[in-house]
């Protein structure tokens, strides 16, 4: 089998004897000799120092030859390289730990569209190498098998005569660079947000509490009149929900300052299903706590991580209606298991806890909107509550997922930082 890497007027031309991915080697390849060698070849013998000159341009190319080999094999990005016939020439451990494929032995030399067949849309990118006039560049592309954003290069390879021999995709995962863009974007939609919260806060708030107390007053003078009393009883019920809503709503849009220190997760969350049970009636759900006793303190908020995992279980108490089953396990990650958003992701030690219900689940439709805010599928829901959890795992600089596990319920997957500085939330 033959790889080829042209430039100018030589190629780098890689022999091998056996199919399979490329690895790194240190012997010398067969380099093409360069054009103007070969017409001195060609007219005869040659002085000892033409010999002198030629064998020392021979073994710098060959010294080249080895180095360009390492350094597509060594880049941070991936890199995909097709023959003109639609065979694999190159693919590096980048490009295989990107598109979350298996290195296969036999890969190189095989036609792309089968190594790729669980990839069809990058597939489908290099299969227009070929045909498109205009190739792409800097384009990107979500992978619907893993959701991943890629950004990619595709472009086409020449032999000296201008004649296409291959294609190659250049791509570097850019789902890290997304989610901070995304990230920056939800803080600017907050601060224009807290700005209108606030404003309106301040000519409610004291509208309702009058509201309340005047309800209250009138009820004490009209002890005697049941229908009163009802009527009274539901507005002051409603005063104090609609309070409790404004108040919700201004402590979403309120920066977070977060108070860092060393904490228990164990006290946390046994903290948070407390506050939990105030706030909605428990009920019959069973609640499994699996913290393993080795597990190291956090440093975090205390008070910001309470309300994320009150948040969590207020919300699986109310979608199980007083029945179920609430687990909740905590793991510490190591590196290898650590999740990765692309290759230059920092290897910090994190935290993951995992908290899966055994309810009504998530609907297919509404999984992508979950954590918008005021986005809500409760009768007399705020839309707040996840919306508030995923700003407070921002600003502790983590992550947060939900899924619908196939046996049924909802899962919630957090995971934190042990250590390490954390920015304001602005």
């Amino acid at each position: 089998m033959q790889k080829t890497f042209a430039g100018d007027d030589r190629a780098i031309t890689i022999l091998a004897a056996e199919s399979g991915p490329y690895t790194p080697a240190t012997t010398t390849m067969p380099i093409r000799k360069p054009r103007a060698a070969a017409r001195r070849a060609s007219h005869g013998p040659v002085s000892s120092r033409g010999k002198s000159r030629t064998a020392a341009a021979a073994k710098s190319d060959g010294v080249a030859a080895g180095f360009y080999r390492d350094l597509v094999w060594n880049l941070r990005n991936g890199v995909l390289a097709v023959t003109r016939d639609g065979r694999i020439a190159v693919m590096n451990d980048v490009a295989y730990r990107i598109l979350g494929l298996t290195p296969g032995t036999t890969d190189i030399g095989l036609p792309f569209g089968q190594v790729l067949k669980d990839r069809p849309d990058v597939s489908r990118i290099v299969a227009g190498a070929f045909d498109l006039s205009h190739l792409p560049n800097r384009a990107e592309l979500r992978l619907k098998s893993t959701g991943k954003v890629i950004g990619y290069t595709l472009s086409q390879v020449r032999d000296p005569n201008g004649e296409i021999t291959g294609a190659t995709l250049f791509f570097k995962d850019l789902t890290r660079v997304e989610q901070l863009e995304e990230r920056e974007r939800l803080r600017d939609r907050l601060a224009a947000l807290g700005e209108m919260a606030a404003a309106i806060a301040h000519e409610v708030k004291n509208p309702l509490a009058g509201i309340e107390v005047m309800a209250g007053i009138l009820k004490r003078q009209l002890p005697e009149s049941e229908d009163a009393q009802s009527i009274l009883r539901d507005i002051i019920k409603e005063a104090k929900m609609a309070n409790a809503i404004v108040l919700e709503v201004l402590d979403f849009v309120r920066p977070i300052r977060l108070q860092v220190e060393r904490i228990s997760l164990n006290d946390v969350v046994r903290d948070a299903i407390s506050m939990a049970e105030s706030h909605v009636p428990r009920g019959d759900v069973r609640v499994e706590i699996v913290l393993p006793q080795d597990l190291a303190p956090i440093q975090g908020d205390p008070h910001q991580l309470r309300q994320l995992f009150t948040n969590l279980f207020t919300n699986a108490f109310e979608a199980m209606t007083g029945k179920g089953h609430i687990r909740l396990v905590a793991q510490q990650l190591s590196a290898e298991e650590e999740p990765t958003t692309g290759v230059d992701s920092h290897t910090v030690p994190m935290v993951q806890v995992e908290v899966a219900d055994n309810g009504p689940g998530v609907p297919a439709d509404v999984m992508d909107r979950i954590f918008s805010p005021f986005f809500t599928t409760k009768p007399q829901g705020s839309g707040l509550g996840l919306a508030i959890v995923r700003k407070i795992v921002d600003a502790h600089d983590g992550r947060i997922d939900v899924s619908a596990p196939a046996e049924g319920g909802a899962r919630f997957r957090v995971t934190l930082p042990m250590s390490g500085s954390h920015e304001l939330f602005r």
